[in-house]
């Protein structure tokens, strides 16, 4: 049996004084009641209870006066054993390679951005120097889908392979199984390219024959697992993982062991 580490590559983690604030926010635009309280208090014996032994924690700065907070905040959760943060940027941060310099000198290893709540398109041309900046030295987490149709859409699977095809050498990982709602775009956007898809935020809503689809034809070395908590429960979301795609242990272990191959610890 493999001792490689047990990963949730996507959930987050908020200050005690703004997390009640920030889940309201959640469920008022996503129309999901939080399962948690968005707390390492709470996150941390879930994790524990469900086996996994690390776990990415993303935040989003929604201006630039935020990049900084959220930064600082992501750099005094290396403290924590098992809990990898990833930074975030913003288009209009004037200093953003600077922050990407002293990111990367403090051992952080990836970037989170949702173009949606952050109020801009992912292909936006002031992100694309960040974009070139971030190869070879950080993995991108990118919030993929939400309103339709995709053209409108601040983010969609669409935008995401442009980058792709820009930086080939930046790892991503396309949250929500490659696009929330975006899911029939995902494998005509995707297929050729060398994109994770997480699980995070979709087992409850896509179709089976659109899931079963996805899983058929990506990649098995490019399915993560992430549950969004505090939006759902890690332990309830592996279960729901297995039970959806009919998952022997040993393929849902390969799926929570995947990330390792992108070095974040």
């Amino acid at each position: 049996m493999s001792t490689l580490p047990n990963f949730d590559v996507h959930t987050h983690a908020f200050h005690p004084k703004i997390a009640a604030k920030v889940l309201r926010q959640l469920e008022h635009h996503y129309h999901i009641p939080p399962l948690g309280t968005g707390e390492l208090s709470d996150l941390l014996p879930r994790l524990a209870q469900a086996g996994i032994d690390r776990a990415c924690i993303h935040c989003a700065a929604t201006s630039a006066a935020q990049v900084i907070p959220a930064n600082r905040w992501a750099l005094s959760l290396q403290k924590t054993p098992g809990l990898i943060p990833f930074g975030t940027l913003h288009p209009d941060y004037k200093n953003m390679a600077e922050e990407l310099e002293l990111l990367q000198r403090k051992g952080i290893k990836g970037i989170k951005i949702h173009p949606d709540f952050q109020g801009f398109r992912l292909d936006a041309p002031a992100l694309l120097p960040c974009f070139e900046a971030m190869q070879d030295n950080f993995t991108l987490m990118v919030h993929v889908g939400d309103l339709l149709p995709p053209e409108q859409n601040p983010s969609c699977p669409f935008k995401l392979a442009y980058i792709k095809r820009l930086f080939p050498n930046l790892k991503i990982i396309a949250a929500h199984f490659g696009g929330y709602r975006h899911w029939q775009y995902v494998l005509q956007a995707f297929t050729g390219l060398e994109i994770y898809l997480d699980c995070s935020s979709s087992l409850f809503t896509i179709g089976q024959s659109l899931l079963e689809e996805i899983f058929r034809k990506w990649p098995r070395e490019l399915l993560l697992f992430g549950s969004d908590y505090p939006l759902f429960d890690p332990g309830e979301e592996m279960k729901r993982l297995q039970y959806r795609l009919k998952l022997s242990d040993a393929q849902l272990r390969r799926i929570m062991q995947n990330a390792n191959a992108l070095e974040l610890c």
